[in-house]
């Protein structure tokens, strides 16, 4: 099973997961939303957090790598071929697990429902993407 992921279509859903969550949280998409929702300051990136972002870019592309390639073994051994069945995997494991899980941030850490909806908004349609691509481009 090891050898039948096709680790191209794992970089490439990885990517675009960064890609989205780049766009999802800057300020054409919504940054400005998640910073208020956030209660940060407007210059949350000094100039020391802009420094030390470059570890931080690199364990988020780590952490899609990761989501990606369990992604394409399940796809794998589940024998999904079609955009609509990876999709399909993708919503799923959103609803049962990142849906879920996000909500313990409501419930316990006091954080808001509109940032809550944003933040399980950008993980679904990360996820969708990349089961898209890992189904089709297996």
């Amino acid at each position: 099973m090891f050898f039948l992921v096709n680790y191209w279509a794992v970089l490439l859903a990885a990517v675009s997961g960064m890609a989205i969550g780049a766009f999802w949280y800057s300020p054409l998409g919504f940054g400005k939303s998640w910073i208020k929702l956030m209660g940060l300051p407007e210059t949350v990136l000094t100039e020391a957090k802009k420094k030390s972002m470059g570890v931080s870019y690199a364990l988020a592309f780590l952490g899609q790598l990761v989501m990606a390639c369990v992604f394409a073994h399940l796809i794998v051994w589940l024998n999904l071929t079609t955009l609509v069945t990876g999709m399909r995997l993708g919503f799923w494991i959103w609803l049962g697990f990142i849906a879920t899980t996000f909500m313990n941030q409501v419930l316990w850490e006091n954080k808001s429902w509109g940032l809550y909806c944003l933040n399980v908004a950008h993980y679904l349609v990360v996820m969708l993407v990349m089961t898209g691509i890992l189904a089709i481009w297996r």
